[in-house]
């Protein structure tokens, strides 16, 4: 694997107190990432660390070759980041805040603005000051401002924070097309499983200060979906608690099936289409969330 990102065994304390054990870490070139985990698990700390804002205390990094704490500026030079506060200036328009980072990033792409502006819709909102902005245009005009210098890697940290449904679906979908456009590495940090499972490549977990797992949801669901819990819509009414031998119970508009494996669904389901109507069929335990529950309680 050409990993952009290898961590190994990095460990952080303030003042005694630990904040990250024993991380190991890996990110694939071109990759989304997600970093999920519950606010205090220390996902800003490693974000910060990775960049060379803080120092670990033992372990070792590569960010793209290199060391943080000898070549923080090589790092920062080809990465982007979007905190949860935008860190844009709110009496300067949008232009005048691109143009302003533009000038500290060195870029000399007088076109790149633009293109950006376009990608995420602010064309025609860029001589408004930003004080003006909604949350989800600040975080849009955030993300261009990360993306100026065309980095390799791009740092999110609870990019989706404050946002509305349709703002964060808005966000999230543009992240996904410059993935695909540019294969920028992207790391998103987040403590909200669900909206980031159509985007990320793969996932990593983190509890308790360190990370528990990391995988593709398919390599997720092998190892941690022993059984597979079916939501069918049928017309069929329950009077016991197994069907075809399988266990079940009642549900609305249908039934809950407990099978041992997806090989199982086909199975009952041609048994069960023989006598009754079926209108909708659904895992429900294989999804990111139901997934993330299994892992936490395997480690505790």
């Amino acid at each position: 694997m050409n990993s952009i990102i290898d961590v190994r065994g990095v460990s952080k304390a303030f003042q005694g107190q630990l904040v990250l054990t024993d991380v190991d870490f890996k990110v694939e070139a071109g990759k989304i990432v997600g970093l999920l985990g519950p606010n205090g698990a220390g996902k800003t700390t490693f974000i910060r660390i990775l960049n060379g804002v803080l120092k670990a205390d033992s372990g070792s990094i590569r960010i793209m070759g290199h060391n943080p704490i000898t070549d923080g500026d090589e790092i920062r030079a080809s990465s982007g980041i979007v905190t949860e506060s935008a860190g844009l200036y709110h009496q300067m328009s949008g232009r005048e805040n691109l143009d302003f980072f533009a000038d500290l990033y060195g870029v000399t792409d007088q076109n790149q603005k633009a293109r950006l502006l376009e990608l995420f819709e602010l064309s025609g909102h860029e001589n408004k000051p930003v004080g003006t902005y909604s949350t989800g245009m600040k975080k849009r005009l955030a993300l261009c401002k990360a993306l100026l210098h065309n980095p390799k890697i791009l740092f999110l940290d609870e990019p989706t924070n404050g946002l509305d449904p349709d703002g964060i679906n808005m966000v999230l979908s543009y992240l996904k097309k410059y993935n695909q456009e540019t294969k920028t590495t992207v790391l998103i940090c987040s403590h909200v499983l669900h909206q980031l499972e159509s985007i990320c490549d793969s996932f990593a977990f983190m509890e308790n200060h360190t990370i528990i797992e990391q995988g593709t949801l398919s390599q997720l669901e092998q190892k941690y979906v022993t059984e597979v819990i079916v939501r069918i819509g049928t017309d069929l009414v329950l009077k016991e608690t197994k069907i075809l031998g399988y266990d079940c119970k009642p549900i609305v508009d249908g039934i809950l099936v407990t099978l041992p494996s997806k090989t199982e669904i086909s199975t009952l389901l041609k048994k069960l289409l023989q006598q009754h109507q079926v209108h909708s069929v659904e895992i429900v335990n294989n999804n990111l969330e139901s997934i993330y529950f299994k892992v936490r309680e395997r480690v505790r």
